[in-house]
């Protein structure tokens, strides 16, 4: 299999991925409330956001790792298709 391929599929695993994690926390947050809770009456909504806030600073590492390897990927991509253009003309 050519190196080319490889890199594409390769990378655009890591975009699904990363698609996928930003979706998720967006379904996360799209489900907490912006009320503030001020007293008693609003103790269930408060524990349900606090329980949201934890889930999605649970995936937030992830979130973060997979910028990182997604932008170190989409630079070696670059680079190798740099490096692939100028080795046409030699």
């Amino acid at each position: 299999m050519h190196i080319a391929l490889v890199l594409m599929i390769s990378w655009g695993a890591l975009v699904v991925i990363a698609g996928v994690l930003f979706m998720y926390r967006a379904w996360l947050q799209g489900s907490e409330t912006d009320v503030v809770a001020l007293d008693e009456t609003f103790a269930r909504e408060a524990a349900e956001n606090e329980a949201i806030a934890a889930k999605v600073n649970k995936i937030q590492p992830a979130i973060r790792v997979m910028n990182w390897i997604l932008a170190a990927a989409t630079v070696i991509v670059i680079v190798y298709w740099i490096w692939d253009f100028f080795a046409q003309f030699k």
